[in-house]
């Protein structure tokens, strides 16, 4: 089994041990126990403070992908508008999903090292007059943050609704879902929380489950089966019970920091660690640091170097960070100083490794 002792890599996250415990207790079958059903209801309320949110939160056993596909197929039918705003990986490729799913899509798109400029949004959404509006808040790709309050403004400007994964954000950075009138709001279990890749969590306005059902979809990602389902003790499929517990124990060690503390932490922990990359002569990817999202730093492999060997060589020295996709591949890699690798620390540690390495110079 692969072990690093500096793990960087924006997501799956290193997994602290309190939340690590919870997965060696022995749990019954969730759909039987009113324990699981109260748990439930208790991680829902502290997802709701986490995500200032007022509305419903799901909590679904699966990878964050399986909130974004699920919400997607939940509101939309073949030939329905989408408005897709891309400025990196994660938003066009949502576009890609809706025209996979018979929606007719029209992309706001900007370059990878940019972020939403809202009147070219605005102009689009009022021409287009989408039936959703899908944006990004942290593409992890390139490291950036998104604004959401005037895209949400937006959406119901054009009475559209508004779908947002902060799946890398969330927890980390303000998303504030009812102030920037989010209708769909998507999470994963293994960013910010800290916890593995189990969970999928959503939340859904009253317009957006009104949309639910209209659309009528059934299928494992649904939401349909979660606006009722825990409150009838009816679940559409067993769930994943120390998922949810782990989940349980993530938000409260969250919420007792306070989340003002951790998005000071975040925030903190982000400038150190590009203040040393610049010490180092590496460039950051974007230049305009106000575009940086506070829980994954994106940067140029160095000069002289590849990705291949920078990465190999990281990794003899018990250290891994992310590599990249798409257009970004092989010349930015990641960062990822998000939940419980926002540690001062650790980037510490992780940073004095990379230095040593670009010292001893790249392999001939």
């Amino acid at each position: 089994m692969l072990s690093y002792q500096i793990p960087l890599v924006p997501g799956p996250v290193s997994v602290p041990e309190a939340v690590r415990a919870v997965y060696q207790v022995d749990y019954a079958s969730a759909d039987l126990e009113e324990e699981f059903f109260a748990l439930y209801a208790a991680c829902e309320s502290k997802l709701q403070r986490v995500l200032g949110a007022s509305a419903a939160v799901t909590i679904q056993t699966g990878e964050g992908m399986l909130a974004l596909w699920g919400a997607l197929k939940s509101v939309i039918r073949p030939g329905d508008r989408v408005l897709a705003v891309g400025t990196g990986l994660f938003g066009y490729g949502i576009g890609d999903m809706a025209r996979q799913v018979g929606a007719e899509v029209e992309t706001v798109g900007f370059p990878f090292d940019a972020i939403v400029d809202p009147d070219a949004v605005r102009a689009a959404a009022l021409r287009f007059r989408p039936k959703l509006i899908t944006a990004v808040h942290c593409e992890t790709p390139s490291g950036t943050l998104n604004p959401l309050d005037e895209l949400g403004r937006i959406s119901r400007e054009v009475d559209a609704l508004f779908y947002v994964d902060f799946v890398a954000s969330g927890g980390g950075a303000p998303v504030d879902v009812d102030r920037c009138a989010i209708d769909l709001g998507l999470l994963g279990s293994q960013k910010v929380l800290s916890l593995p890749p189990d969970l999928s969590m959503v939340s859904v306005s009253e317009r957006a489950w009104r949309a639910v059902a209209d659309v009528g979809y059934a299928g494992y990602d649904a939401l349909a089966p979660w606006k009722d389902g825990p409150a009838r003790r009816y679940l559409p499929y067993t769930h994943n019970w120390s998922a949810v517990a782990a989940l349980d124990v993530a938000l409260d060690l969250l919420l007792d920091e306070g989340l003002e503390q951790a998005y000071a932490r975040h925030a903190s922990v982000a400038e150190r660690c590009r203040r040393r990359l610049e010490g180092m002569g590496i460039r950051l990817y974007p230049a305009q640091e106000a575009y940086n999202s506070p829980t994954v730093t994106a940067a140029y492999v160095p000069d002289g170097w590849t990705w291949p060997t920078l990465d190999g060589a990281l990794r003899a020295h018990g250290m891994a960070v992310g590599g990249n996709y798409g257009e970004l591949a092989g010349k930015v890699f990641r960062i990822g100083h998000m939940g419980s690798q926002a540690d001062l620390a650790l980037i510490e540690r992780g940073l004095d490794v990379l230095a040593q390495v670009l010292a001893a110079g790249a392999p001939a």
